[in-house]
């Protein structure tokens, strides 16, 4: 989270350096205010900060540079967000704990490969106040947060949503391939009513054999009038853009084995089936199986007895206690302790970061020592670990975050119009 909310921070470290110096000269002459913001006001320093910051990232993104009045209106109503954002997430009550910000700091640090202490002294080698530079830190945090709040956390994405926009990924796909059975109950052209009721008929029927669980090749043979009747059906392996688009549809859904529903069409009625699927792009995906037992520490229980209480269930586990019946007795993990702490097959990225590094360092039938999370204090354990073909999972997470972040995208949009068609704002000499 995070990582997430200091991206543009991170990658702007090097520009606040160049003109850090620059900003802390222009500090000391007379300022003045050039824009008013609901109850806050944006300084003439403030925006030519700005304009050195945005100016020394286009230089090196080798950017055109804008006319100077194209670029100042930008600049300033960038500012005017930020000064409206920072209000609604006071009035919100949105806060940021020290030792958050204390943790973004130094992992800016970090990222640039210095100590909190060297990252400080160049900071403030160059004229930066090191305090501003963190309130800057906490100021984009609370934007952050703000926007999950109101935006991010409220955005869903249905399954069909997924469903369709894969559909339309296999459309223009080259790498999936998908191998297809066909029965066709064909109409003849210029066909009455009855003539089609009765071939309507003839594949209700012929669907309710195969949901009956006869097998699709032999059905197909004995009623299809599709050209590849004789060879069951079979209509061999597909790229998704070769897939007819009558049956498009029906496929982006259906999984190996699955049968289509009735597909009306001009010449008859069309039953499919997905016999396979193959993928030039198989992802494998390693998996851990794990269980542990959780103690989370709360007013009855401050952190030192919770540890000291794992200590002591771990002990037991090593002198031959079953784990599956302390977990479900001890664990305060209540879904996986009903599971006697089983938390089934797990991938990378799935648990939060101190669970994950424990689990990776375990071999299978290995004991953890007690660790700490912030959900309290764990001890696990590795019951096995496998290679599995995650490629159609991995896919369908793919398309979620798509999906996410474009609705994301649009609603942030939105919701900053509104903020910003709701705030009283007045310019002052600089901006009209």
């Amino acid at each position: 989270m995070i990582q997430e909310t200091l991206r543009s921070v991170i990658s702007c470290l090097a520009l606040l350096l160049l003109f850090a110096a620059g900003a802390h000269g222009a500090s000391t002459e007379l300022d003045r205010i050039v824009a008013v913001v609901e109850e806050d006001v944006i300084m003439e320093s403030e925006l030519e900060d700005q304009m050195q910051r945005v100016r020394a990232a286009l230089r090196q993104q080798g950017t055109q540079m804008p006319p100077t009045a194209v670029l100042e209106r930008q600049v300033m109503e960038r500012l005017v967000l930020e000064k409206i954002q920072l209000q609604v997430a006071d009035r919100a009550g949105v806060e940021v704990e020290e030792r958050a910000l204390d943790q973004a700091v130094s992992d800016i640090a970090e990222r640039n490969n210095l100590s909190l202490d060297q990252f400080r002294e160049i900071i403030e080698s160059e004229g930066y106040q090191f305090a501003t530079f963190r309130e800057q830190i906490r100021q984009e945090i609370m934007i952050a947060k703000l926007r999950r709040e109101e935006v991010d956390n409220r955005v869903r994405v249905r399954d069909s949503e997924i469903d369709n926009y894969l559909h339309n990924e296999l459309q223009g796909a080259d790498n999936e391939e998908y191998r297809l059975s066909h029965i066709l109950i064909s109409t003849p052209s210029g066909a009455d009513d009855q003539e089609i009721r009765a071939a309507r008929a003839k594949a209700e029927e012929t669907l309710a054999r195969l949901e009956g669980g006869e097998d699709f090749a032999t059905v197909a043979i004995s009623v299809s009038d599709g050209q590849q009747a004789l060879e069951g059906g079979d209509l061999g392996w597909r790229k998704g853009g070769e897939i007819p688009s009558l049956f498009a549809d029906a496929v982006s859904t259906m999984e190996p084995g699955d049968t289509s529903g009735i597909i009306t069409s001009s010449s008859g009625f069309h039953i499919v089936q997905l016999s396979d699927k193959r993928s030039g792009e198989k992802i494998m995906v390693p998996q851990w199986r794990v269980r542990h037992i959780l103690i989370k520490p709360n007013e009855l229980l401050p952190p030192d007895a919770a540890l000291n209480r794992l200590r002591q269930l771990r002990l037991r586990i090593e002198n031959g206690a079953n784990f599956a019946l302390l977990a479900r007795t001890n664990s305060d993990d209540r879904g996986s302790a009903l599971q006697g702490g089983d938390l089934g097959w797990v991938s990378k990225g799935q648990m939060v970061p101190q669970f994950e590094e424990v689990m990776l360092a375990m071999k299978v039938g290995e004991l953890s020592a007690p660790f700490e999370s912030e959900f309290g204090f764990h001890v696990l354990e590795v019951t096995d670990t496998r290679e599995y073909d995650g490629t159609e999972e991995i896919r369908r997470n793919q398309a979620r975050q798509a999906l996410r972040q474009k609705k994301i995208d649009e609603r942030r949009q939105s919701w900053l119009r509104r903020l910003r068609d709701e705030a009283y704002v007045e310019y002052r000499d600089i901006v009209e």
